[in-house]
């Protein structure tokens, strides 16, 4: 059964939906669904405080189980984007050679821009060949955010 939870975030309202403890889904804002009762899980809680130590710059990886739904395309490209490094950005032409299509950069594009599950599904980390800002589900200022957020945060190899 679904369940979902608001939270409050620095970017804004979150919503969380779970099913069978598995996180199905991320929005920006608050989404209400008349069909998914509102309940703070143990799962939801967990997921919840992941994020808020991920704001708070003391999380760089998220561990919560991930069911997102797409294509198998889709779910190749949302599996390599977990794959770029905190703090660290790719290109979406790199993300379609790990996708098994140096051609694919749009591709890559339109699966990030369905991509259900953003933040911990990193698709804030894929950036345009030269290094631009392209196209965020959530708003270039909230992709500006998170990466302003995480090369703040990130621990440098010493």
């Amino acid at each position: 059964m679904k369940k979902l939870l608001v939270m409050d975030s620095p970017i804004g309202k979150l919503t969380l939906i779970e099913e069978n403890k598995e996180l199905i889904c991320l929005d920006f804002g608050e989404t209400i669904i008349k069909d998914i009762p509102r309940e703070e899980t143990v799962f939801l809680k967990e997921v919840k405080n992941q994020l808020v130590e991920y704001f708070e710059g003391r999380r760089q990886s998220f561990d919560v189980k991930l069911n997102p739904k797409g294509t198998e395309f889709q779910k190749k490209v949302w599996t390599n984007l977990l794959t770029i490094p905190y703090g660290e950005t790719a290109s979406y032409k790199k993300i379609a050679i790990l996708s098994g299509n140096e051609k694919a950069s749009r591709a890559v594009g339109m699966a990030n821009n369905r991509n259900p599950i953003p933040i911990i599904i990193p698709c804030h980390r894929v950036v345009g060949s030269t290094g631009k800002m392209v196209g965020y589900g959530g708003g270039l200022e909230i992709k500006e955010y998170l990466l302003e957020l995480e090369e703040k945060n990130k621990i440098l190899d010493r």
